[in-house]
């Protein structure tokens, strides 16, 4: 499924950040922003419709602007012709240019919205293409608690009732910070990157057995939670009498990763059982997952020393 956001929808987000003025194409707020590309159509205003990608933001900046002003009445009613040719999402002003006639009644014939902002064109389109990669990224919601471990994004899973949100609860009293519970909103905002929000209604709360919807931001200030994190580990929490066999590994050769949106995120089991401190565990297994991102595994480390050990003695 293709993710679409309406050009409305980001005029609302972005009106104050860009400083947007809606001049033209009011009709069109409904139409559909399709990928997150934004152009300047410098070609198409010579006729290379070629160039343009329908639905998308395009961006008039100073060179399109100089462009439009040294042509003839004809030949400017021309060029517009050909910007609008094709089916245009929005079209942005940059630099605080003034809007020649002949675009805003093509703006509004063709019911295309039309913005101007005084930011300069280059920062426009950074905010811009910053703000689509995230709007229009494949996403998926997945059951867990979501947390920053030691800088790193650690997810929670497990079964209901294993205790995912009572250990999330022990790690915020140990300093790390909350992101998510119950519901994680993964984004997938580069080919192998996810990033974890949680959903508007769940912010800053944390649901304990016993205790019921706690507020972490107010109970332990704003260090505490975490607007998104970028994923990088998942800790299974599974019933140590339940889990398979293979996957009880006693010294942890073979890394272990889920597929998520297509990207292969490393993942650990813990067993759960009465006595062990799970905290401590998830802060060994995240100091881990560093190390080995450093290129040091612990367990490769021991078997070399071993072999050593045994060469010296034969």
């Amino acid at each position: 499924m293709i993710n679409t956001i309406p050009v409305s929808k980001m005029f609302a987000d972005l009106v104050v950040p860009l400083d947007l003025t809606w001049v033209a194409g009011e009709e069109g707020g409904d139409k559909q922003l399709i990928g997150d590309t934004v152009q300047k159509p410098s070609l198409a205003l010579v006729g290379h419709l070629n160039f343009v990608h329908p639905n998308r933001v395009q961006v008039l900046g100073c060179a399109e602007m100089d462009y439009l002003r040294q042509l003839g009445d004809a030949e400017l009613a021309q060029a517009i012709d050909n910007l609008f040719a094709t089916e245009l999402a929005v079209v942005i002003i940059a630099n605080g240019e003034s809007v020649p006639a002949p675009l805003l009644v093509a703006a509004r014939r063709t019911h295309t919205p039309l913005f101007t902002s005084p930011q300069a064109s280059p920062e426009l389109m950074a905010v811009l293409s910053h703000y689509l990669t995230h709007a229009l990224a494949d996403s998926i919601n997945v059951h867990g608690v979501m947390l920053e471990v030691d800088g790193i994004g650690v997810m929670l899973t497990g079964n209901s009732a294993a205790g995912k949100s009572e250990l999330a609860l022990e790690l915020i009293t140990r300093g790390h910070r909350l992101v998510a519970d119950d519901v994680v909103d993964l984004y997938k905002v580069a080919p192998a990157i996810l990033e974890a929000q949680c959903p508007p209604m769940l912010q800053d709360f944390l649901e304990v057995r016993g205790l019921g919807v706690l507020n972490i931001r107010t109970l332990f200030g704003e260090p505490a939670v975490k607007f998104k994190k970028n994923l990088k580990l998942i800790v299974n929490l599974q019933d140590q009498t339940g889990m398979p066999q293979e996957r009880i590994s006693r010294l942890d050769m073979e890394a272990t990763a889920e597929t998520i949106l297509g990207v292969e995120i490393s993942k650990v089991y813990i067993p759960v059982a009465a006595g062990r401190n799970l905290a401590v565990l998830v802060e060994v297994a995240t100091r881990n997952y560093i190390l080995r991102a450093r290129g040091i595994n612990s367990a490769e480390d021991f078997i070399a020393r071993q072999q050593r050990f045994l060469q010296a003695n034969q």
